[in-house]
């Protein structure tokens, strides 16, 4: 809702915001259905529109699996670069909402905890969305590098701003794990990808990935903290068959709740009823 958007930084601002947030929330509430992405949108709607009567319906977003299923292989060089070592992954846009600090924060503590040749043979993959005009997307992505720098994991760590539909289909299919760092996301589509790629996901334990993530069935659900996302990076290195297996069981649930399929087959029951319901 724009009336969460936008800021209420002075009494004059809220004041006039007033009006605006009113109309919103009354055109908003007239509809015959209300669909949001998760239950965690849900209770933000019901937390933001107060007036409302009844909670939003929950249509979880999908993913075209055919676009993930192609058999040819995807960017081979990236592909065998990735086969060379152990490499964890995060996809994020370049945004400081993102908090992609929380995965090298907890790439550089598996140091204290791995031999240094178990530690050595680790990289971390920091990829994601990224325009050279945004300000932020270059400022962001400037403090990485300095904090890798000063974590002195320079040489593990490789950025990839902006990368292709190819590269993403390699990162997924020839990184050993997915970290995602984000808090309070409404959805996040990545878990979703990385699980019907078979890798195995960390994310925080909050938002979206709550209900898209089954705790040590298809990931791990971490407090999102570095000791957390470490703690969990740990538990997948000294066990690979089970992280295998953590992969393999989030295939089958984005088959059963992400696919194309279940989201037109969830939808179609919605129309339904909404046409039942009316007079």
């Amino acid at each position: 809702p724009d009336l969460k958007l936008s800021g209420r930084r002075s009494f004059l601002k809220a004041l006039y915001r007033l009006p605006f947030d009113w109309v919103e929330e009354k055109t908003t509430l007239l509809a015959d259905k209300i669909l949001v992405n998760s239950k965690y949108t849900a209770n933000v709607f019901l937390e933001t529109f107060r007036s409302a009567k009844v909670a939003p319906e929950v249509l979880y977003p999908s993913i075209n699996l055919k676009s993930y299923d192609s058999s040819a292989p995807a960017c081979p060089s990236l592909s065998k670069e990735l086969q060379k070592s152990t490499y964890f992954v995060s996809i994020n846009r370049f945004e400081r909402k993102k908090e992609i600090e929380l995965a090298l924060h907890a790439f550089a503590k598996l140091r204290s905890t791995l031999t240094t040749s178990e530690f050595i043979n680790l990289k971390i993959i920091v990829a994601g969305g990224y325009d050279p005009r945004v300000r932020e997307n270059v400022e962001y992505k400037a403090e990485l590098e300095n904090l890798a720098s000063d974590l002195e994991i320079t040489e593990q760590v490789v950025f990839k701003p902006s990368f292709s539909n190819e590269e993403r289909s390699a990162l997924l299919s020839h990184g050993f794990a997915v970290v995602y760092t984000p808090s309070n996301e409404h959805f996040g589509i990545v878990p979703v990808e990385a699980m019907y790629s078979e890798r195995p996901i960390i994310a925080c334990n909050s938002g979206g990935p709550t209900e898209s993530i089954l705790h040590e069935k298809t990931g791990l659900l971490s407090s999102a903290d570095s000791a957390g996302f470490s703690s969990a990076m740990i538990r997948l290195l000294k066990d690979r068959d089970w992280a295998s297996k953590l992969g393999k069981h989030g295939k089958q649930r984005v088959v059963e709740l992400f696919s194309l399929e279940s989201f037109a087959s969830r939808l179609h029951t919605i129309v339904l009823d909404v046409l039942s319901s009316r007079p």
